[in-house]
């Protein structure tokens, strides 16, 4: 289908100007006259066609960087949540014994999570719904929000520090929650074919380096505070809230970029039918990287009257998924997002309980305590997490992001056997080799699922419900992580405290083996345009010549 007419867009554009130069303002009454050459659907084809196959330039680098700043600012505030932890605990409990209380920490960890299902669910519907350009941004501006309000947090005989610092992370949660999908969705809507996994595993790649920098900068400001803190462990305080504060400092560099991204051409022709404006946006963008192409405002608004794919709807909704083979489409993307989840939320955030294991936690004083907790974040992300990202940023295209899925559950399963039934031996035999083996679970939940269940998503549904299906898989995993959180608090000190680490790995384990067998539902989406992973290329627009006369036109 892909080579039938192939006709790129200069050569359509001759198509389109039958009657007037493109350079000559546009009426109503020309939109008749022009563009009878080929119809809706035909010349749809050849503008995406000529799209997808666009030469690699500047503004798909530009595309990478304003999206993947939001992910280094979401893992940023994310993970930071393991120093704030410890830290708060020395500020506000070190009167008992220095250590943030159970529930309180639970809720902490989980709010943030609860508030990015909310996010997720929300915002996938309204870019489907309102259009990408539109929303993009306010995710932003929602997390730049809740971040500065974490900072502000205090005790009060009306509101105690914990139950406010717990509403701004909904809060914040819900600006993260929105940042999936839209950022998914965009980076796929403006790739290549040929470099999309690429350019999408790239923008979240970026939380390696947020989750690296979180503690990197925890490491330099407790460093900074070294003498405040060994006076007295309250001047933690001053410490957590820089942390935090500075994670709104690369979303306010990013939120101009965002507010300005123009929204994708795709959306454009599916969503709101103006195939004209996406024809001349796709052309823009390919030429010069402009945000709009040129047209007037009847251009601008002008919609066709037959559209050339189903238009969005809940009834379209029922019948689209009500399908055996998108129903279990969407159940593989999600389900292998929620079993993913539970093993890297519950171990991530809990990174903590890990390093005291392996001898980077803890101390006989609070800054000891916290400074090699930010040491063996960092050893542990340096090691693992962020060569994981990479290497999959330089595969998936070539290897598939289907293959790097399913490798990446077996290894994990595998893994996690070894850790959690071999626990105790190998932590009295070598310390050594338990660092090792953690590190390469983190190398294959990257160089894996961790990535892949956020391309998928983003690919393999149809414009005018791929945010929303996106939304709904990853709010899906987000579900995983609260499990993760909420069980491993309930689980992890049965007998004695950290007594049953070793039967959570094997229960990730088991959870790692069920994402396997859904992987198998998912489609491969390597080298495949959107509109055929979407079954939007079966029917063959007719051309020029086979236009029968009186057949309408826009």
């Amino acid at each position: 289908m892909r080579g039938r007419y192939r006709v790129n867009l200069l050569q359509l554009s001759s198509f389109l100007i039958m009657t007037k130069p493109l350079s000559e303002p546009t009426t109503g009454d020309d939109l008749h006259e022009e563009n009878y050459g080929l119809d809706a659907v035909e010349r749809r084809r050849m503008a995406l066609e000529e799209f997808d196959d666009a030469k690699f330039g500047w503004f798909h680098v530009r595309a990478c960087i304003v999206s993947g700043i939001g992910f280094f600012t979401d893992a940023y505030d994310i993970f930071a949540i393991n120093l704030v932890s410890t830290m708060i605990g020395y500020v506000y409990w070190g009167h008992i014994d220095g250590k943030t209380p159970h529930d309180v920490d639970t809720a902490i960890k989980v709010s943030c999570s609860v508030g990015t299902v909310v996010g997720q669910l929300l915002f996938g519907w309204l870019a489907d719904r309102l259009g990408r350009k539109r929303m993009y941004g306010i995710e932003l501006i929602i997390m730049i929000v809740g971040t500065i309000g974490q900072t502000l947090a205090g005790n009060g005989p009306a509101a105690s520090f914990w139950a406010v610092i717990t509403f701004w992370r909904i809060i914040v949660g819900i600006g993260i929650g929105g940042d999936y999908p839209l950022s998914s969705v965009i980076t796929s809507e403006f790739a290549t074919t040929k470099r999309r996994g690429a350019m999408m595993a790239a923008v979240f790649a970026m939380q390696g380096f947020g989750q690296v920098t979180a503690s990197l900068v925890g490491l330099i400001v407790t460093a900074a505070y070294q003498d405040a803190i060994r006076a007295s462990a309250e001047n933690l305080d001053y410490v957590w809230r820089i942390v935090v504060g500075l994670g709104a400092v690369p979303g306010c560099i990013a939120l101009y970029y965002r507010l300005t991204i123009p929204e994708t051409p795709r959306y454009t022709m599916d969503v709101e039918q103006k195939i004209e404006k996406g024809i001349r946006d796709a052309k823009a963008f390919i030429e010069h990287g402009a945000a709009a192409g040129d047209y007037t405002d009847n251009v601008a608004v002008a919609r066709i009257s037959n559209p050339v794919v189903a238009k969005a709807s809940w009834a379209d909704f029922r019948a689209f998924f009500g399908q055996p083979r998108n129903a279990r489409m969407l159940f593989g993307t999600a389900y292998s997002w929620f079993a993913l989840d539970v093993a890297w939320y519950g171990l991530g955030l809990n990174n903590s309980i890990i390093l005291q294991n392996i001898g980077f936690a803890g101390g006989s004083d609070p800054y000891t305590a916290v400074f090699r907790t930010c040491v063996g974040n960092i050893i542990i992300n340096l090691l693992g997490s962020v060569p994981g990202y990479w290497i999959t940023v330089f595969t998936v295209d070539y290897i598939g992001r289907k293959t790097i899925q399913i490798m990446g559950f077996i290894m994990l399963t595998i893994f996690f056997v070894i850790l959690g039934f071999g626990y105790h031996a190998i932590l009295a035999y070598s310390v050594p080799l338990f660092i090792v083996l953690y590190t390469l679970t983190q190398i294959f939940f990257n160089f894996g699922p961790n990535s892949t269940t956020f391309i998928v998503p983003g690919e393999c549904f149809p414009t005018r419900y791929r945010s929303t299906a996106h939304g709904i898989s990853a709010a899906s995993g987000k579900v995983g992580a609260i499990v993760a959180q909420v069980g491993f608090g309930l689980l992890k000190d049965i007998g004695q405290p950290n007594a049953w680490i070793n039967h959570l790995l094997q229960l990730f384990a088991f959870f790692m083996l069920t994402g396997v067998f859904s992987s198998f539902l998912i489609p491969e989406t390597k080298g495949k345009t959107l509109e055929e992973l979407a079954g939007e290329t079966d029917s063959i627009a007719p051309m020029p010549e086979e236009i029968k006369d009186g057949q309408q036109r826009y």
